[in-house]
């Protein structure tokens, strides 16, 4: 049994590898009517694609997306979708196989690699294959497409700290977030990382990262209890994408350690007959259901596992040796996770929003 498949109501199945001809995504479930066309999808995969600065892997790959299936001109010459499985396509262009000849029988620590083998008893090494965070891309496809399905949704992701050095969280400013190659929102912390990256990079190491994504406009009453609730589709999700370790929804970790009255969401009426709130601790969220509020969540990133620096293994025959990955890799991976995070938040709510409608109409 094989599992490439997300969503419920929504569905989508990846597939490719790191080095294949190409990847992508088939999108079930998606309602029809919604006008949709390559160049809505582009944005969303420029803003991920490798090579744009030295702060992420030099590979070049255009990420150009081709709609295979799964749309059609509507009588007003718009291209909408049909109601049927949506297959999104994006060619590998740049892949330098080559790089990763002298890991084909060694285990990178830290990597996926040990892992799949065992499992499989065969793995694709030329960087990662399955499990390389070039299958990313398919799903921010496939985000942008569940975008459309939740207009009263406003998406934003950012990061909140890179290498253990957080934001100043009265200095967020999201006009910030598209003019530094790290995603941040905080001119003064973007300056610092630069520094921290780029020792980073020239030490031959790596850096983990935390990204914060935030969804307004969604609604009351999305979610379902008792195995379907927004957070644990949430962290379902969040978890899935390479590298996550951990994920946070609301206060996270931090609510242990407040009093069920700092906790608490106070509420007072609203002029609209809607609660007031005076908090977010929660994160938009009670019993696995949306409360109006933002729904908040964050997603630690390990630092790359593939790197210059000398370390410890062992190879598939079980002998010990040392392992130097060559090739191009991002010194924090969590810099480009930050369009992923986004991509699933919107595929999760997105799903959430139809099964919504499916049950109560």
């Amino acid at each position: 049994m094989s599992f490439n498949t997300f969503g419920r109501m929504l569905r989508f199945t990846t597939w490719g590898e790191s080095h294949g001809p190409g990847l992508g995504v088939v999108i079930d479930g998606c309602p029809p009517g919604l006008r949709l066309r390559e160049q809505d999808i582009q944005p969303f995969l420029d803003a991920r694609k490798p090579g744009q600065s030295k702060f992420t892997t030099q590979r070049r790959e255009a990420d150009q997306v081709q709609i295979l299936s799964g749309v059609f001109e509507d009588g007003k010459g718009q291209q909408v979708t049909t109601g049927t499985p949506i297959h999104l396509m994006i060619a590998n262009t740049d892949q330098r196989s080559k790089d990763y000849s002298q890991i084909a029988k060694s285990y990178r620590p830290g990597h996926a690699d040990y892992a799949y083998d065992a499992k499989y008893g065969i793995r694709d090494y030329r960087g990662g294959g399955r499990s390389s965070a070039r299958e990313t891309a398919a799903r921010v496809a496939a985000g942008a497409v569940a975008r459309l399905i939740i207009p009263e949704v406003s998406l934003i992701s950012y990061v909140c700290e890179l290498g253990g050095d957080g934001i100043e969280r009265d200095a967020i400013n999201r006009e910030e977030i598209a003019r530094n190659p790290f995603f941040c929102p905080d001119s003064w912390a973007a300056r610092r990382w630069e520094e921290k990256v780029e020792a980073a990079r020239k030490s031959g190491s790596s850096l983990g990262a935390v990204v914060e994504c935030v969804a307004e406009g969604v609604p009351a009453g999305w979610g379902a209890p008792v195995y379907a609730k927004l957070d644990s589709e949430l962290a379902s999700a969040m978890m899935s994408i390479n590298a996550a370790k951990g994920i946070e929804i609301g206060d996270g970790f931090a609510a242990a350690r407040l009093t069920g009255e700092q906790n608490a969401d106070e509420m007072r009426p609203g002029d609209d007959g809607k609660p007031v709130f005076a908090s977010n601790h929660a994160g938009g969220t009670a019993g696995g259901i949306s409360t109006g509020q933002p729904v908040v969540c964050r997603v630690a990133f390990k630092p790359t596992s593939s790197i210059l620096t000398p370390v410890k293994s062992i190879n598939s025959d079980g002998e010990a040796t040392e392992v130097v990955t060559k090739g191009r890799h991002d010194p924090c991976v969590g810099i480009r996770g930050t369009p992923v995070v986004e991509a699933m938040m919107a595929l999760v709510l997105a799903d959430a929003k139809l099964m919504h409608r499916a049950q109560c109409g």
